[in-house]
């Protein structure tokens, strides 16, 4: 609230300001303020513990350090702060008039702790002025449901097995590690777009229209369509806010270009977590995105539809066993794992196990078929719908928050994955 405060009246005084020089200092100002706060708070345990351990190789004395606690939802209530002084500098959007307005932009709760990330632009005008209506609220309530249903039903069940296994390296097989990733894999779809779900529905019975932050990112056929379909709203940040300052696809030389490219995902992968694997994962997404430039998206266009989405759920899959394993070692293993074809017939699934994997590969992937995206639209995108659709979606809707409480009533497992983002 503290920043908030301070960041209003700078960015009020930024577009006042009729000199450019001046107008850049209280940019870089505003930017040092919001980043300075996020490196701090994000990173400084990190970098701590990397120099200390440089230390102890060197055998000098380590530095005396306090944990600092990572407050909740800074890095997604800090970037809308930056595209909030960004927008106004480039003259996109004039600011916001009073303060409690630009509190009610950071401090949204529905968004705020794990997104999608809102930019100023598309909801400046919202905040001013929303247009409330009974369908809007009864279509953020099915909304919501649905996205409750993804966390507790889908991500939980999935993440609980997923623990399980990859908590214990060691003694797992090759069967063991495949399903790990794979429940993996499905628990943090399910879980984050479940979140968006529910910010969007949120949203909708306020009167906000949140982005999209999700499009079927499975069905992908290649890691720039990847990132097209995945977490759209970070995308659609990198590009806007990093990317394309540094000169994006109109600078003089493919190596800057590519170096653009990588640098950004770099910086992506490090926004995710402070830690080295998220740091490698980042620079994992940015060398294909590269190599797609280079030759690799001509070969999947030639292979084939088919081929060019198993081998990109390939891809991504393999880039999560970077980003969720953090020790160098463990991941080590665990490719080795992957890769030994050892059966020890030791993995035990149940029934529930392999239904809710069932469901979550059907739902990841359904959209491929017509009549999956008439039902995505009918849910997600039809403006107005007749009494009795609003009856059978009340009933649905209802159904599935009363079995969704009742998951997360009856059960101690309950992770919020996204805390460290």
């Amino acid at each position: 609230m503290g920043s908030t405060l301070v960041d209003f009246f700078i960015v009020r005084q930024l577009a006042k300001e009729p000199h450019n020089s001046k107008r850049k200092a209280l940019l870089i100002s505003s930017l040092v303020l919001n980043l300075g706060l996020l490196a701090y708070f994000k990173y400084a345990n990190f970098f701590v513990e990397n120099v200390n351990a440089f230390f102890q190789q060197m055998g000098w004395q380590t530095l005396h350090w306090t944990q600092v606690a990572l407050p909740i939802g800074i890095s997604f209530y800090t970037f809308q702060t930056i595209t909030y002084a960004v927008d106004v500098y480039r003259g996109v959007h004039p600011p916001l008039k009073k303060i409690q307005d630009y509190f009610l932009y950071i401090l949204s709760f529905p968004q705020m702790i794990a997104g999608p990330i809102v930019r100023f632009n598309t909801v400046a005008d919202q905040i001013i002025a929303r247009k409330e209506s009974y369908e809007d609220k009864l279509q953020g309530l099915y909304r919501f449901s649905i996205g409750l249903a993804k966390k507790t039903l889908l991500a939980n069940p999935l993440g609980a097995q997923a623990d399980l296994i990859l908590n214990n390296i060691e003694n797992m097989d090759t069967p063991a590690a495949w399903v790990g990733i794979l429940a993996y894999t499905f628990q943090i779809y399910f879980d984050f777009s479940g979140y968006s779900d529910m910010a969007i529905g949120l949203g909708k019975i306020m009167g906000f229209t949140f982005p999209e932050n999700f499009n079927s990112p499975y069905l992908s056929k290649s890691i720039s369509e990847f990132w097209r379909r995945w977490h759209i709203t970070l995308g659609d940040f990198m590009r806007n806010y990093l990317y394309i300052p540094l000169g994006g696809n109109r600078v003089k030389t493919k190596s800057r270009l590519y170096f653009n490219l990588w640098f950004v995902f770099l910086l992506s992968g490090l926004w995710h977590g402070a830690s080295w694997n998220f740091v490698i994962w980042g620079a994992y997404h940015g060398c294909f995105l590269i190599l797609e430039r280079l030759f690799l998206q001509n070969f999947l266009e030639k292979a084939g539809p088919l081929f060019a989405n198993i081998f990109t759920f390939f891809l991504v899959v393999m880039g999560w066993v970077i980003f969720r394993v953090e020790s160098s070692e463990e991941l080590l293993l665990y490719f080795q794992k992957l890769y030994s074809f050892e059966s020890t017939n030791t993995l035990s699934l149940s029934r529930e196990f392999i239904t809710v994997l069932a469901l979550a590969i059907f739902f990841s992937v359904f959209t491929v078929w017509n009549k999956g995206k008439q039902l995505e639209h009918y849910l997600y995108f039809k403006k107005t719908h007749k009494n009795k659709q609003h009856l059978l979606l009340m009933a649905s809707a209802m159904f599935l928050l009363l079995i969704s409480v009742s998951s997360v009533a009856s059960s101690d497992f309950n992770p919020f994955i996204y805390f460290k983002f």
